[in-house]
């Protein structure tokens, strides 16, 4: 087996990113960023907008590649995920965030919130926001 290509999307909005809550494994529960799988012939940045409309309704354009995440996750000595994600800065365009495709919440979070952890969230949610930060 190989890794998984997905891309995620940081769409900042004033004070707050857009996070989703997954609705599936690995993850389940926590909060992220809208993302997805990196479909044959798609650029990074297309999956992400795509991902990004599909989860939460919510239209972007697609920015620079702003870093990157390997998600690993174990059962005992077994490997049962394994994803490179690819951050792309998206710029909001339009749309009020609604939970749609494998999202089971979609909203506008205070970049505070994220950044003290106040959230059960993924892995690298607060390293990628200070990324976007310093980009945008």
């Amino acid at each position: 087996m190989t890794p998984l290509l997905g891309a995620i999307a940081v769409v900042i909005r004033g004070a707050d990113v857009l996070l989703v809550q997954r609705g599936k494994a690995p993850d389940r529960g926590l909060w992220g960023y809208p993302g997805g799988g990196v479909e044959w012939g798609e650029t990074v940045a297309e999956a992400a907008v795509r991902e990004l409309a599909e989860e939460t309704g919510v239209k972007a354009t697609p920015g620079p590649l702003i870093g990157h995440s390997d998600v690993i996750r174990y059962e005992g000595d077994l490997v049962t995920h394994h994803y490179f994600l690819a951050a792309t800065l998206c710029t909001y365009v339009s749309g009020d965030p609604r939970a749609a495709d494998d999202a089971a919440d979609a909203r506008w979070v205070p970049h505070e919130v994220v950044l003290q952890g106040k959230l059960p969230m993924s892995a690298d949610v607060d390293r990628v926001l200070k990324l976007a930060l310093a980009a945008s």
